[in-house]
């Protein structure tokens, strides 16, 4: 008999498509997914860290494969969709955490710049939400979770487009929600604080920046993966059931200020 926080928080019998999840906050949800029971497709660019995330999922005993594909790439992207269902079965929980950040002024960004980050942070997440979305609702039950940012609530230094986009991506969640949630799929924006990933090196190269930003938050300290697990699992699982349509700040205080 599963216990009650089994019942609660088990993930078994699921599959997840976790993107950007070879590295970062994406990795350690993947990792937490799987660990609770899911089997997981992990999506990024770079089949070496690809294939080391899959080798480190398996090593917990998590049923892992990988597909390698630029997620600013539409037919990357319509690729990852023919192929996620071929190897544990249909997806039922979707993880948009692929994104990428140019960080200039604002007035030196370019069309080029503007072009390639929505087609990661926003048209990817869109588009897959569009595919998989459907096919859950038809089944009666799924779970997207989108990766928001500080920026999805306010201003965050030289980040203009990618602050839009992430302010794009709350708006994408209520959409999802209010178009699904009667036919048991949440969607869901997780809002992080500044948390010391590959994604944010440029800022973290700044002297000072980091401990500037760890006092700025009210925990003291700046995010790790790590802190993304337990949020990851509740919004997957059958806890979270009528949570949908709402921007998760996990951040430590960060955005109260």
């Amino acid at each position: 008999m599963p216990t009650y926080i089994e019942e609660l928080f088990s993930l078994t019998g699921r599959v997840a498509l976790v993107t950007g999840g070879s590295s970062g906050i994406g990795y350690a949800m993947a990792e937490a997914l799987g660990r609770a029971g899911a089997a997981v497709v992990l999506v990024a660019r770079r089949r070496k860290e690809l294939a080391e995330a899959v080798g480190e999922l398996e090593g917990h005993g998590v049923r892992a494969a990988a597909i390698s594909a630029d997620l600013g790439d539409r037919a990357d992207v319509a690729r990852v969709c023919e192929e996620a269902d071929g190897f544990f079965g249909e997806i039922d929980i979707l993880v948009n955490d692929a994104a990428n950040n140019i960080r200039r002024p604002m007035a030196e960004l370019t069309v080029g710049d503007y072009d390639q980050t929505i087609a990661v942070n926003l048209t990817a997440p869109f588009l897959l939400g569009q595919h998989f979305g459907p096919r859950m609702a038809a089944r009666g039950r799924g779970r997207i979770i989108n990766i928001g940012s500080q920026q999805s609530i306010s201003a965050f230094g030289d980040s203009g487009v990618y602050g839009a986009a992430k302010a794009a991506v709350c708006g994408l969640t209520r959409s999802q929600a209010e178009a699904w949630s009667a036919h048991g799929v949440t969607s869901n924006t997780i809002i992080p604080g500044f948390v010391l990933t590959p994604l944010t090196a440029p800022a973290q190269a700044v002297p000072g920046r980091v401990e500037q930003l760890a006092a700025r938050s009210m925990s003291g300290r700046n995010g790790v993966p790590d802190d993304f697990r337990g949020v990851a699992v509740f919004l997957a699982s059958d806890a979270s059931s009528y949570v949908t349509g709402q921007a998760i700040c996990v951040d430590g205080g960060f955005s109260v200020h």
